[in-house]
């Protein structure tokens, strides 16, 4: 990608400003204003965002608190995601259903239909979870897992606080009434799913998306709004509860973009589902989506101070795509912001810079971009050598 590097007279850093050959220039006059999504009524709130650029969509009423009910279950899905992946958990380790747990859960709720003292699997348990969002399976994989309920949730709590979920409080592993001790934001949901699709895309591609499952000798099906209703939808959680009414958390992908969406505070389940549904495709179809570099391929360069090479490539973990209003010809506005020059040593994969990203009418966004590769520290003449070449630059 074309940059050119410019000083602004602070110590701080430098910034990169990127051209685009791709989009020609336009006066503020072609900037087009973006439509409300056709059903926007039917959810009080509303957030969508596109990962590929971590651009804002839509928003509305986003920090508002509320009762997620079963949207509950993806935290906990997190929670375990992070326990596979640290080796704390094994997809067939086995869990047992103790009888205190059946008799309080056993067909309440959403459920698995777990007999009396099973011993599932972890992976059968996920599947539950993600698939028709059982309540008992949620509760015997946190005991499992942690040893009680508490302990469990103290770990979706660290969790939230870890990842910057600040509006978010969790005392269920299943979002079952607790009086309000559990709630959310929807800016908070978005905070998970992109969590979960980042930190554990191979775990999310397995467990979530599926239309239905068969377990214990009973079929169900996924209620999910937008799972093999919408084309590139993957998952993730309803939830209802009388006090905060009808929400979801969804993602899809098409065409290498990502979107995640929260509609929340719907009167009834057709109006959650018709607004899903409805405010998935606006958000495809009302956007154009631009790539702008391809995961792993060079996005800038970065200046060097005292390395082995004086510039360094940068990189983002995902394909950089930057969303404009669909029959918009204005043109965005692209920075790399990094402290700098950088300093050696610097890893390979080390974030290092900020792509931003601005686009008229619409809220700014940002992008990590990491190291291309390892820069050693230079020896005592690389460095002269270097600072002979920095005075002619």
């Amino acid at each position: 990608m074309p940059g050119s590097m410019v000083k602004r007279g602070r110590a701080a850093g430098f910034l990169v400003t990127l051209s685009l050959a791709m989009m020609p220039a336009a006066t503020s006059a072609q900037s087009k204003r973006i439509p409300a999504p056709p059903s926007a009524e039917q959810a009080p709130i509303a957030y969508l965002i596109d990962l590929s650029s971590g651009q804002v969509l839509y928003a509305r009423d986003i920090d508002r608190r509320f009762v997620p009910a079963s949207i509950t279950k993806v935290m906990t899905t997190l929670v375990a995601f992070d326990m596979l992946a640290e080796g704390k958990l094994r997809p067939d380790q086995r869990m047992p259903y103790r009888d205190e747990t059946f008799e309080e859960w056993h067909q309440k709720g959403s459920t698995l239909f777990l007999p009396a003292r099973a011993r599932p699997t972890v992976q059968e348990l996920l599947i539950g979870i993600t698939t028709v969002s059982a309540n008992d399976a949620s509760v015997v994989l946190a005991e499992g897992a942690a040893g009680s309920v508490t302990d469990w949730t103290d770990r979706m709590n660290a969790t939230a606080r870890s990842i910057g979920m600040h509006d978010s409080h969790f005392s269920t592993p299943n979002g079952w009434p607790d009086e309000g001790r559990t709630f959310t934001t929807a800016r908070d949901l978005v905070r998970l799913a992109e969590r979960i699709l980042r930190r554990h895309p191979r775990s999310f591609d397995f467990y979530y998306g599926r239309t239905g499952l068969k377990a214990y000798g009973i079929a169900q099906d996924n209620h999910d709004p937008i799972t093999g209703k919408v084309d590139g939808a993957d998952g993730l959680k309803t939830g209802y509860t009388d006090q905060a009414g009808y929400g979801f958390l969804g993602t899809a992908e098409r065409d290498g973009r990502r979107l995640v969406m929260v509609v929340a505070g719907s009167d009834r389940g057709s109006e959650r589902n018709q607004a899903s549904r409805a405010f998935i495709e606006w958000g495809f179809n009302a956007f154009d989506s631009r790539l702008l570099a391809s995961k792993g391929q060079p996005a800038a360069t970065a200046k060097v101070q005292n390395g082995t090479v004086s510039e360094l490539p940068l990189i983002a973990a995902q394909d950089v795509r930057v969303a404009i209003p669909r029959g918009d010809r204005g043109k965005p506005e692209l920075t790399v912001r990094y402290d700098g020059p950088l300093r050696a040593p610097i890893a390979k994969g080390e974030a290092v810079a900020t792509l931003e990203i601005a686009v008229p009418g619409m809220e700014p966004a940002s992008l990590p971009l990491y190291a291309a590769r390892d820069v050693p520290e230079a020896g005592i003449f690389g460095r002269i050598a270097n600072g002979f070449t920095g005075l002619f630059k």
